[in-house]
């Protein structure tokens, strides 16, 4: 026969009580890392994020690198200050990159690639224009795969490897965004 034992019931219940208690005290000192209310006497992370300018990358004209270098320029702009430019920039990010491209599933009788692995990898600098000095130096990298579906769907093969190159750039942006977000929060 079940029976309910009153005291432990009640002591489960004060628990709860004292957790969503203590909880709710806490859930007013929540600021998101993106907010756009400045703190007391500082900025924001956007408004940090903001002003830094992004110039060209420098790659070698018409490679296909050229339209991913355009590509996260692009998207690194507009993930920092919403593709508006820098205004009054205290901060430049100069970026180098390359790409790579890996097969990793080969036909046997055709001798084709039957699935890829592209690589964006990204070099890059924060240099305070001030000073002229790197705050922040370091890498990052996206792996991304693609299928090719057969020998005579080529403009397919191709419509894939772009896709797949532009997944990875966007995944390369945001890892450089999220980075310099973290170096203006935590200073490091």
């Amino acid at each position: 026969m079940w029976s309910f034992k009153q005291p432990a019931a009640w002591g489960r219940l004060a628990r709860l009580t004292v957790v969503l208690a203590a909880a709710s005290l806490t859930a007013g000192c929540f600021e998101p890392l993106y907010g756009t209310h400045p703190s007391v006497a500082t900025e924001t992370v956007r408004d940090k994020l903001a002003q830094i300018d992004v110039p060209m990358i420098v790659v070698p004209k018409g490679q296909p690198v050229s339209r991913l270098a355009v590509a996260l320029r692009n998207s690194l702009q507009y993930g920092l200050n919403g593709a508006g430019g820098a205004n009054a920039p205290t901060y430049t990010l100069k970026i180098g990159m390359a790409t790579t491209v890996m097969s990793v599933v080969v036909d046997i009788t055709s001798g084709r690639p039957d699935a890829q692995v592209d690589s964006v990898i990204a070099y890059y600098q924060l240099v305070e224009i001030a000073t002229g000095r790197a705050v922040l130096a370091e890498s990052t990298f996206a792996h991304v795969d693609y299928d090719i579906p057969g020998a005579a769907q080529r403009f397919a093969k191709q419509r894939a490897q772009r896709d797949a190159e532009d997944r990875a750039t966007e995944v390369v942006s945001d890892a450089i965004r999220n980075r310099l977000a973290s170096y203006f929060v935590a200073g490091t």
